[in-house]
C-alpha cells in the first residue's frame, strides 16, 4: 500500500457568526477534514498552527486515532507551564510567581481535568477570591489562568482557552495604600541617616533605582556624574537588571558629593569592589539586613518606616513629575516602560490638582463666550 503523502493542512479565517474564527482543514481517511479552532482576537497565527500541528501528529504518523495525552490542571502546571515559564523568569519573578500559583489556582483546580476546565468555574473562582484579594492579585490570577490554557491549548490539549474573556470582579478588597513622600518628609528622611544609609536612600530618591540595583553597584560602574546599571542582586543572587538590559543614568550633584565622601572610606575600592559590600568584602550587603537592622529602627523615630523602597521609588516618579521632568526621560532613568512610569509609579498631590483646575478655570475663562460676543455686538 502507498505510503500516504505528509501533510501540512490549512488555516483560514471564516466569519462565524459576528465573530472571526480560525478554521482548521486537512485530509484524513480520504475524507476533507475541519475544525474551528479558536476567535481570531483571542488567538494569534501561530497559536493556531500550533493547534493544527498537533491535529496533524497523529494523521501523519499514521495512527489517526492515538490516544491524546491526558492531564489534570496540577499535573500541566507542575510539568509544563512552570518549568516552560523557568526559562524566561528572573528568580524574583518566579519566586513570587510560582507562590501565588501553587497557593491560589492549584489547591482549587489541581484535580480538575485540563478539557474539562469550564469558563464558568474559572469565573466562579475568581469571584470567591475577590473576597478576601486586591484586585491586584486577582488580576495576577487571571493572567496566570489565561497563560496555562493558553499554552495547553498551543499544546492541543484543550480545544478553547476558557480563561481568554474571564472578567475581574468588581467588588475586591482593597489593596495597600502606597503615596510617595511629599518634598518635606525626604527632607526628614534623609536627615536620619548616616553617611551610607543616606547615600543608598538618595539614590532610589534622586536616581530612581531599584534597592537590587543600589546594592549590586560595583566601582567601576560610576564615572563622574554618570551611573552603569549593569547589575542586581536578589537573595545574595547577582543577575541582570529587572528587564535585562544595561542602561546609563545621571547622578544629582548631592548624590555625587556623598559618593566622593564615602569613596574615600572604601574598604575595597578596586574596580570590581562593591560600593556597598558586606562584611566579607566579596559580597553585596544584604537588603534584609541593612532595611531590618538599620533603616527602618531609624525611621521609626520620626515616623516615616512605612516608607519602604518600593515607596521611595514612587516617590522618584511623583516628584519628577510635579517638577516638570521629562515623563521619558525620567522612565528612562528609573529603566522602566513609560506606561509603567505613568500608571503605577506616578501619582498626583493635591497641590498639583489645585494648579490644575486653576489653570483650566483661566484658560476657559481668559476667552469671551460666544454669548458674551452678541451681547458686546449689540451694545456696540
Amino acid at each position: 500500500m502507498r505510503r500516504k503523502r505528509f501533510q501540512k493542512g490549512s488555516l483560514q479565517t471564516r466569519t462565524h457568526g459576528r465573530h472571526r474564527v480560525w478554521v482548521a482543514f486537512w485530509w484524513e481517511d480520504g475524507i476533507r477534514r475541519c475544525k474551528t479552532l479558536g476567535r481570531h482576537s483571542q488567538m494569534t497565527k501561530a497559536e493556531a498552527e500550533g493547534v493544527l500541528s498537533a491535529i496533524l501528529q497523529t494523521v501523519n504518523s499514521g495512527v489517526a486515532h492515538t490516544t491524546r495525552a491526558v492531564y489534570t490542571f496540577e499535573q500541566f502546571t507542575e510539568d509544563v507551564y512552570l518549568p516552560f515559564c523557568r526559562r524566561s523568569w528572573k528568580e524574583s519573578t518566579a519566586g513570587t510567581s510560582e507562590q501565588i500559583v501553587r497557593r491560589h489556582l492549584i489547591p482549587k483546580l489541581g484535580m480538575s481535568l485540563l478539557h474539562g476546565v469550564r469558563r464558568e468555574e474559572l469565573q466562579d473562582l475568581l469571584d470567591g477570591k475577590a473576597s478576601d484579594l486586591s484586585s491586584s492579585v486577582v488580576a495576577h490570577l487571571r493572567w496566570f489562568l489565561n497563560g496555562i490554557f493558553k499554552l495547553a491549548l498551543s499544546d492541543g490539549l484543550v480545544l478553547s482557552n476558557p480563561a481568554a474573556e474571564l472578567r475581574i470582579p468588581r467588588k475586591c478588597q482593597p489593596g495597600r495604600t502606597m503615596r510617595p513622600l511629599t518634598e518635606q518628609e525626604v527632607a526628614k528622611y534623609l536627615g536620619v541617616f548616616y553617611l551610607r544609609e543616606r547615600l543608598i536612600a538618595r539614590l532610589a530618591i534622586f536616581e530612581g533605582l531599584r534597592p537590587g540595583e543600589i546594592l549590586a553597584l560595583r566601582w567601576k560602574a560610576l564615572e563622574g556624574d554618570t551611573i552603569r546599571v549593569e547589575e542586581r542582586v536578589y537573595k545574595r543572587v547577582l543577575d541582570t537588571p529587572k528587564n535585562g538590559k544595561t542602561r546609563e543614568g545621571a547622578i544629582s550633584d548631592g548624590t555625587l558629593s556623598l559618593i566622593v565622601e564615602w569613596a574615600g572610606l572604601a574598604e575595597e575600592p578596586s574596580p570590581d569592589g562593591f560600593v556597598f559590600p558586606s562584611e566579607t568584602l566579596k559580597t553585596p550587603l544584604s537588603l534584609d539586613n541593612l532595611w531590618r537592622r538599620c533603616m527602618q529602627p531609624k525611621l521609626e523615630s520620626v515616623g516615616l518606616d512605612w516608607a519602604s523602597f518600593q515607596v521611595l521609588r514612587k516617590t522618584n516618579a511623583s516628584l519628577s513629575q510635579k517638577a516638570g521632568v521629562d515623563p521619558k526621560v525620567a522612565s528612562d532613568q528609573r529603566g522602566h516602560g513609560l506606561g509603567v512610569s505613568m500608571e503605577v509609579y506616578t501619582s498626583s498631590d493635591l497641590e498639583q490638582k489645585r494648579a490644575a483646575v486653576k489653570k483650566l478655570e483661566a484658560a476657559v475663562l481668559r476667552k469671551p463666550q460666544p454669548e458674551d460676543q452678541v451681547a458686546s455686538a449689540n451694545l456696540a
